[in-house]
């Protein structure tokens, strides 16, 4: 792409006709270069069955390739018509077995079901066929945010059954596999196996959730094979990825799609403030600069390599009680951040507020009024940059400090057997997320940049070569793992690499059994640590320097929500609670292991002692590691090898930092000798390209 793509997700259909011309003079003035069309409206494509509508989108991508703006055309089957939903009442999803969601929202249907399927194909291919030729059609987008339910239906448990005995052969196999003689569960026959709804065996919930994700991108790619039978070869096929829903595995998702697609929504003003507050849960959207970060290192992590970004904040997002605009800067802020994580389009969700419909308050580019107002000016302001910094900023990969390791099937087994408890004592289903995120948190504070890679993307690569590339690779959580994945861990360790294991990792094998060795299992010799009891944490936990341990604990460190009962045997203790029982176990440990060494972090760091934790882990993160308070500094390699450098003050204060090196300003076009000072104001950004030093 000859710059990052930027726009909005844009409906004509939802507005009076007349403002089309004046939609797109506005769009053309921000600098848009991109627009996504038509994926919400299968009822206005085809408003009964068979009759079609199919000319109605014609002007707005007529106006838009007039003016340069190229787009992007959806596929509308996330939002059945309700002469659908009428004429075929058993396409409808089913919550459990028999409770049939009822229409009225979206995504209703069971997807798999061949009624649904039939109409779903006949309009993809009017729709595709009729503007697949138009010049400003740059590519497809099918679907949209799919797997927000896991749909119980008749049709979908038989095939899960099938599933099963394709997988497994026979029902002993099954038996022996997922422990059935507990509970009186052993089956005698397929016909046997209980329906989802009552289930309490995690080796089943495990099958199940990872059945689910499977039926997910079957129906991705069905409809990706549908659209490219009339695609011409330069027209690209993605789908847009909302990461936390339940029937989502991204890695697989976006294997035979051409780019990824994901929807980053954060909260604005404060949630963007830096320091973050030490509360680090997350909901959506996500609050804290750090998880904007993470957001998108997840969906570079898809493919391992740049994305698009099909919608995030224009104002502010979510139901009519939830009203947060950004301050002054911070679009900026977060299309940069993006940007500088490997993004290669920023598109908003949406053009214009609605005045109707469920999403009334979800804020556009324009407000309800259509008249530009800040939101527009701000957002213009990035367009323009954009289009001057041009193919410098598309397609980067970003710099990493640290790896850290992603793994759906631990996410789902830590989801039906949580680790951790909600502050009400309930269960966390949510505790993978609040292992891993922590860890990513604390390397974002220490200033580390972090590459995240899903596990079968990790084992995929000789352990020396990763080592090599990532010199850290942190394994938190990995709770569902085979035995060639942890052999492969300690590889890593043994060719050189700093193996950082946390909590829960290797606890259980791919079946989600809890293995019959000392844990971590596989590794504990190799890590001269170990731990046979586990605790969770009324109150947080502190945590201080042992004497000759190369890690400095902060005042205020501690452990959080979780304690191992770690066993130094070999290995050199790091750091150590101060508590009559607890300081017997180490919250800390490391030793060499082969040419490299592995440490293992028995607890949940809190901030302090998560970013101490950090800095020790990756001592040297070049020269521009070390910043003032609120300013982050990250980096990439742009397509043609050139380094550039992102500064963000996350503050109200304005903030001067020193230039380690020569430098220019991509974005006002000065350039800098090292040693200048580079000044930043509230909320604002830097984008520097580095220069070579002249003699």
């Amino acid at each position: 792409m000859p710059r990052v793509l930027f726009g909005a997700a844009y409906y004509p259909e939802y507005h009076p006709a007349d403002l089309l011309k004046t939609d797109l003079e506005l769009m053309a003035e921000a600098r848009f270069s991109v627009i996504r069309v038509g994926e919400s409206v299968w009822s206005t494509w085809e408003p009964e069955n068979g009759r079609f509508n199919l000319d109605w989108l014609q002007p707005a991508l007529d106006g838009a390739h007039e003016r340069g703006i190229a787009v992007i055309l959806g596929t509308p089957t996330y939002a059945v018509p309700p002469w659908l939903a009428r004429l075929y009442p058993e396409i409808a999803g089913e919550r459990g077995t028999g409770q049939r969601i009822g229409w009225g929202a979206r995504q209703e249907m069971d997807f798999t079901h061949p009624a649904y399927r039939f109409h779903a194909e006949r309009i993809i291919r009017r729709v595709v066929e009729r503007y697949a030729g138009h010049p400003a059609v740059i590519g497809y987008q099918v679907d949209n945010e799919p797997g927000p339910h896991l749909p119980h239906n008749h049709g979908v448990f038989q095939r899960f059954v099938d599933h099963l005995r394709n997988t497994y052969g026979d029902v002993e196999t099954l038996n022996r596999e997922w422990g059935l003689v507990y509970w009186s569960h052993r089956l005698s026959d397929w016909a046997d196996l209980w329906t989802p709804d009552g289930n309490a065996q995690p080796q089943y919930e495990q099958a199940w959730r990872r059945f689910q994700a499977d039926q997910v991108t079957e129906f991705i790619e069905w409809q990706a094979d549908i659209v490219r039978e009339y695609a011409r070869p330069e027209q690209f096929v993605t789908t847009c990825i909302s990461y936390e829903r339940q029937g989502v595995d991204d890695e697989n998702l976006t294997r035979r799609l051409d780019v990824t697609a994901g929807n980053p929504y954060y909260a604005m003003q404060d949630g963007l403030a830096l320091p973050a507050p030490p509360d680090s849960s997350q909901h959506w959207p996500t609050p804290d600069t750090w998880a904007l970060y993470l957001s998108a290192d997840r969906m570079f992590s898809s493919r391992q390599e740049p994305f698009l970004v099909t919608e995030t904040n224009a104002q502010a997002i979510g139901p009519s009680w939830v009203n947060q605009p950004a301050y002054d800067g911070q679009w900026r802020q977060a299309a940069w951040a993006l940007v500088s994580r490997g993004a290669s389009m920023i598109e908003y969700w949406q053009w214009r507020t609605l005045v109707f419909g469920a999403e009334t308050y979800w804020g556009g580019v324009l407000p309800h009024s259509g008249r530009p107002g800040r939101t527009y000016r701000e957002i213009a302001r990035i367009g323009a940059e954009l289009e001057s910094a041009g193919e410098l900023v598309a397609g980067l990969t970003p710099d990493a400090d640290v790896a850290m390791i992603y793994s759906m099937p631990s996410k789902w087994g830590l989801a039906a057997q949580p680790a951790l408890a909600r502050a009400d004592g309930g269960p966390d289903e949510g505790s993978y997320l609040g292992i891993f995120e922590p860890f990513y948190r604390a390397a974002f504070e220490a200033g580390r940049q972090v590459r995240v890679l899903h596990a079968g993307q990790a084992v995929a690569e000789d352990p020396a070569a990763l080592a090599a590339r990532h010199p850290v690779l942190v394994a938190a959580g990995l709770y569902v793992a085979d035995d060639a994945t942890l052999d492969w861990l300690k590889a890593y360790a043994e060719a050189g690499g700093h193996l950082v294991l946390g909590p829960r990792t290797a606890y259980a094998d791919e079946e989600a059994r809890a293995r019959r060795e000392v844990q971590p299992a596989r590794l504990a010799d190799a890590a001269g640590a170990w731990y046979e009891e586990f605790s969770n944490l009324a109150a947080d936990l502190p945590v201080g320097e042992v004497e000759g341990s190369p890690l400095e604990v902060p005042e205020g460190a501690a452990g959080t929500r979780w304690a191992d009962g770690l066993h130094a045997e070999g290995a050199h203790v790091l750091a150590a609670y101060h508590h009559p029982h607890f300081g017997r176990f180490a919250a800390a440990t490391t030793q060499p292991y082969g040419t490299g060494r592995i440490t293992y972090v028995g607890t949940i760091p809190n901030p302090a002692l998560g970013e101490a934790l950090f800095r020790w882990l990756a001592p040297e993160a070049g020269p521009w590691s070390s910043m003032p308070p609120g300013i982050t500094s990250t980096g990439a390699t742009s397509a043609d090898g050139r380094r550039l450098r992102f500064l963000h003050n996350w503050t109200w204060d304005q903030i001067t930092v020193p230039a380690p090196l020569p430098v220019h300003d991509v974005l006002n076009g000065t350039d800098h000798e090292a040693g200048a000072e580079l000044s930043l104001g509230p909320w604002d950004v830097r984008v520097l390209v580095e220069t070579p030093e002249t003699s």
